[in-house]
C-alpha cells in the first residue's frame, strides 16, 4: 500500500472542493438542474442546461457557509456555443475544422497561456544570456516547450503549437544575429535545418499527428 503526503495549503483546498461538491450535490441542486460541477483546486465550472442564474446564487451561498467567497472577476454566466470560457488553461468553445470548416464544441489552449509561454521563452533569450552557447541554452528551451506540450496536448492545438514554433524560431534567430554580430533577421544564416538539426531546437507543430482527439 503507497501513501501520498499533502502540503497543509493543498490538504486546505481539497477539504474545500470536497465540502463545495457535498454540498452542491446534498441540497439537491445537482439533480433539480441537471447542474454538474467540474472542479480543480480553487476552480471549477457548473455546468447545466437552464437556470443557471439560480445555480449561481446557490454556488455562491455554499460558498458563504464554508467560509470561502467567489470572485466576482472571475465568475460568469457563458453561454456556449455563442460564448467560449476558460478553464484550467484551455478554452471551451466553438472550434472549426481546419479543411471543411465545420464547426463543432472543443478545447483548444487559452491565448493567456500562449502568450504567457512566449514571454517566458522571450525572457530566456535576453541579451545577458549572450555569454551562452547556442547549444546550452536549447537544452533550457527545449523542457519548458515539452512540459508546456505536453499539458496542451488535447483537442485544436495546431494553431497554438503554430505560433509558439515561430515565436521560438524568430526570437532564438535574434539571439543568434546578436550573439554572432550577424546583420538582418538571420534566416538565411540560421535556417529551420539548422536549429533544429545543429543546435536541436524541437518542433511542437510536427508532433500535432500523434496526438489524442478530444
Amino acid at each position: 500500500m503507497g501513501f501520498s503526503f499533502l502540503s497543509p495549503k493543498t490538504l486546505v483546498r481539497k477539504i474545500e472542493e470536497t465540502s463545495r461538491i457535498l454540498g452542491w450535490q446534498r441540497q439537491g441542486w445537482a439533480a433539480k438542474w441537471a447542474a454538474h460541477i467540474v472542479s480543480y483546486a480553487d476552480d471549477y465550472v457548473i455546468l447545466c442546461r437552464h437556470h443557471a442564474q439560480e445555480a449561481r446564487k446557490q454556488m455562491e451561498k455554499i460558498m458563504e457557509r464554508i467560509g470561502l467567497t467567489v470572485n466576482p472577476e472571475k465568475t460568469r454566466i457563458c453561454r456556449v456555443p455563442k460564448q467560449s470560457f476558460d478553464f484550467l488553461g484551455y478554452t471551451f468553445g466553438l472550434c472549426y475544422k481546419p479543411i471543411t470548416g465545420r464547426s463543432y464544441l472543443g478545447t483548444q489552449p487559452s491565448t493567456k497561456r500562449v502568450n504567457r509561454l512566449l514571454q517566458s521563452v522571450s525572457e530566456r533569450l535576453r541579451r545577458n544570456t549572450l555569454g551562452r552557447d547556442g547549444e546550452e541554452l536549447v537544452l533550457l528551451l527545449n523542457p519548458r516547450l515539452q512540459g508546456w506540450a505536453n499539458y496542451f496536448c488535447l483537442g485544436s492545438v495546431s494553431r497554438a503549437y503554430r505560433a509558439v514554433d515561430r515565436h521560438v524560431r524568430y526570437r532564438l534567430r535574434r539571439w543568434l544575429c546578436r550573439k554572432h554580430k550577424v546583420p538582418g533577421q538571420g534566416k538565411i544564416q540560421f535556417p529551420d535545418a539548422f536549429l533544429q538539426e545543429k543546435l536541436g531546437l524541437i518542433s511542437l507543430g510536427s508532433s500535432t499527428r500523434s496526438l489524442p482527439w478530444a
